[in-house]
């Protein structure tokens, strides 16, 4: 038996866990390999750290006090990923924002957060301007975007600054949340949660010096996932596009790019593109959201692009859980790999292990009892800023209420039902809309969709289909319904099918939320809804 006794006076002091220390160790190692392709622009690993030195000595000359805001309004670019090391560096705290967010919506998080210094490119001059109009104390605007902007000018003439971490549970970034519901609320990340989980996606993507990430994923969004760090920490090669567009996206695919990360709806476009051929060298794309639809996978597959699924939150600094593939499945069907690759999966390598709740209880390993699910771990956010009541509201005896439905297989897997407010109540019975979307995208015609419950008189509420078709292809509402019928439940089948583009957020969601606020034109003869058997 083994009895360890901690001392007040160990030898060796440990050193505070900060992510932004993965720059300083590949400008080490790999100081002379390239770090950076940006938009005609390469840096090596060496330039990229100074870079960051410099602009955390601008921030410092610029009066930012320990834990000040330092928001960055900008797209994929050098200046975006450099933020990432010179904020800590520089002792503050960043605050990555959402570039489709109107002036308004920016003005709030500002003034929330108490912005000191604000970096935009300049193809957002416009709404910043607007935005910091009217604020009390406004923050410093500096423009980026090329060689003759103020902050390039400042950077190239401030003296390097790197300051050391003191205490890694400190804020190190504030990300807020999509606020589809109300005010978004400021998500509290800490150096020690942002780099367990850069190393987590390391480990689950599969990143090396050899790899080429593909910036097709927000850098805003959770700190790009913690991967500006987790790409430097491998020594990996940063490939950034302002603008994924698919065009862009497949040249840089054909041009050695070995990993991305996009939501469904992106690998929808990419899978669904005039010019995708099978790649000659595989590439690992992670992705999250809404669970890849079999079909999906099948044609991604096909392309030679490899998914591993993820799942997580801006509360859990991205993915804090992965659908960690076994190798025996290798030869299972495709039709039940697919199943088995849409699945959440389990926690990552530094969270703890899931946990789906019902009824103040852990739910049955069935496969079959709903529960919600929830996470806990050093990837779990310190709490919302200053919003005690919202991160009291968002927590269950230590554990983060993620609001998603879902149920634990037999081999301890995860899998999402639904968010609780996704869920359709028609005639007393519960539907999942990842259910019907599944099979509705299994239909060669479609490209995408999107279900929700909207109001009904007699049903409480009724399946509305949001379908949107693949270029060239034709299918009527009546063939859509009749294609779910067949295959799931009757009552399950949307009453109305509606076509057309479907709303996104900037990291390629579908935005429900505005499809319940649409309203249909009542005067049209609607399809009679199936009535559910009864549950008696």
């Amino acid at each position: 038996m083994y009895v360890y006794v901690m001392s007040d006076t160990l030898p060796f002091a440990a050193t505070p866990l900060a992510p932004a220390d993965f720059l300083a160790r590949s400008a080490s190692v790999h100081g002379d390999r390239i770090a950076v392709e940006a938009s005609g622009t390469t840096l090596i690993y060496r330039e990229l750290a100074r870079r960051a030195g410099q602009a955390a000595g601008l921030f410092a000359d610029l009066g930012l006090e320990p834990g000040g805001r330092v928001s960055v309004l900008a797209p994929n670019s050098v200046a975006a990923l450099e933020a990432h090391f010179a904020v800590p560096w520089a002792g503050g705290v960043l605050n990555a924002l959402n570039t489709r967010l109107s002036a308004s919506e920016l003005r709030y998080i500002l003034e929330h957060a108490g912005t000191s210094v604000l970096i935009v490119d300049q193809s957002l001059r416009v709404v910043a301007e607007e935005a910091i109009r009217g604020l009390t104390s406004p923050p410093r605007l500096l423009l980026s975007g090329d060689p003759d902007t103020e902050y390039e000018r400042l950077v190239a003439a401030a003296a390097p600054l790197r300051q050391e971490v003191a205490d890694e549970m400190a804020m190190m970034a504030l990300n807020y949340t999509s606020g589809t519901t109300g005010r978004p609320k400021g998500v509290m990340c800490s150096h020690r949660g942002a780099y367990l989980q850069a190393l987590a996606m390391v480990s689950h993507l599969g990143l090396t010096a050899r790899s080429r990430f593909l910036w097709t994923l927000p850098m805003f969004h959770c700190n790009g996932w913690t991967l500006p760090w987790s790409v430097t920490a491998a020594g990996g090669r940063h490939v950034v596009l302002d603008r994924p567009d698919p065009d862009a996206i497949w040249d840089a695919l054909r041009g050695g790019v070995t990993h991305l990360c996009a939501a469904p709806t992106v690998l929808t476009r990419l899978a669904a593109f005039p010019g995708a051929a099978r790649l000659e060298q595989p590439v690992t794309v992670a992705t999250g959201g809404a669970p890849p639809s079999p079909a999906l996978l099948r044609a991604l597959g096909a392309l030679g692009i490899e998914v591993v699924h993820v799942y997580g939150l801006t509360e859990t600094y991205g993915p804090a859980a992965v659908c960690d593939w076994r190798p025996e499945w290798d030869r299972l069907p495709e039709e039940e790999r697919a199943r088995l690759k849409a699945r959440q999966g389990v926690a990552n390598v530094v969270s703890r292990p899931l946990r789906v709740r019902a009824s103040g209880r852990d739910v049955p390993a069935d496969g079959t009892t709903i529960g919600e699910i929830q996470l806990r771990g050093n990837n779990v956010m310190l709490g919302y800023y200053n919003d005690p009541a919202a991160t009291a509201a968002a927590t269950d005896e230590g554990w983060f209420r993620t609001g998603d439905l879902g149920v634990l297989h037999p081999d301890g897997y995860v899998e999402i039902r639904d968010r609780a407010k996704d869920v359709i109540i028609s005639g007393g019975e519960n539907i999942t809309s990842i259910e019907v979307e599944q099979v509705l995208d299994a239909h060669p015609a479609v490209l995408e969709s999107a279900v929700v419950g909207l109001p009904d008189p007699e049903w409480g509420e009724a399946v509305v289909a949001y379908v949107e078709l693949r270029p060239g292809a034709s299918a009527t509402e009546s063939e859509l319904v009749e294609h779910v019928k067949q295959r799931i439940a009757r009552f399950k089948a949307p009453r109305r099918v509606v076509f057309g583009a479907l709303p996104k957020t900037a990291t390629g969601k579908i935005q429900k939320f505005k499809l319940r606020e649409s309203r249909l034109d009542e005067s049209r003869e609607e399809a009679p809804l199936e009535k559910a058997p009864s549950s008696t």
